[in-house]
């Protein structure tokens, strides 16, 4: 076994720090959702049920596109929050913090959502979206990593950060 500097197990301090993760994805998914909320009644933009299609699809549904169930959209979109919030609390751990690990996990927040609705045939590749929507969608996600990153990395110390390996041989 893999121990710390601190004696604890490495898989032990990685799980607390997954399971904080998600508790950080969480408050992430919060602070979107009402940003979202703000977002759409100034611009009048509907709501998305694309992840709620999503879900009913990776679930082994057939949706229709103009299925629209309010608790399938939040299970996913707080699902995949927790979900992607974990690898955050990971990160906090590893000494992957701030404004570069904000912006990765941006990417990894993005690509997970495209992934699954793309993968089911419920959504479009992002480069066929209008422009605004997909200026919405990464504003909504950074605020999402931003959010989960600042409450991960208070929760979660370095305590696993190691600096071997920083040259490529």
């Amino acid at each position: 076994m893999t121990t710390t500097g601190t004696g604890t197990s490495r898989a032990g301090t990685l799980g607390r720090a997954a399971l904080a993760g998600a508790g950080a994805g969480l408050a992430g998914v919060a602070a979107m959702t009402a940003l979202e909320k703000i977002e759409q009644a100034v611009l009048g933009r509907p709501s998305s049920y694309v992840p709620a299609r999503t879900l009913k699809a990776v679930t082994g549904g057939a949706p229709s596109d103009a299925e629209q169930p309010p608790a399938w959209n939040h299970a996913m979109h707080w699902g995949t929050g927790v979900l992607v919030g974990t690898l955050h609390g990971v990160w906090a751990a590893l000494g992957m913090r701030g404004p570069r690990a904000y912006a990765a996990h941006t990417a990894v927040r993005l690509a997970t959502d495209q992934t699954l609705e793309n993968a089911t045939g419920v959504g479009a590749p992002p480069h066929t979206w209008p422009w605004q929507e997909q200026v919405v969608d990464l504003l909504h996600k950074g605020v999402y990593s931003v959010v989960t990153g600042l409450v991960a990395e208070r929760l979660v110390a370095p305590t696993l950060e190691v600096h071997r390996g920083r040259t490529s041989h």
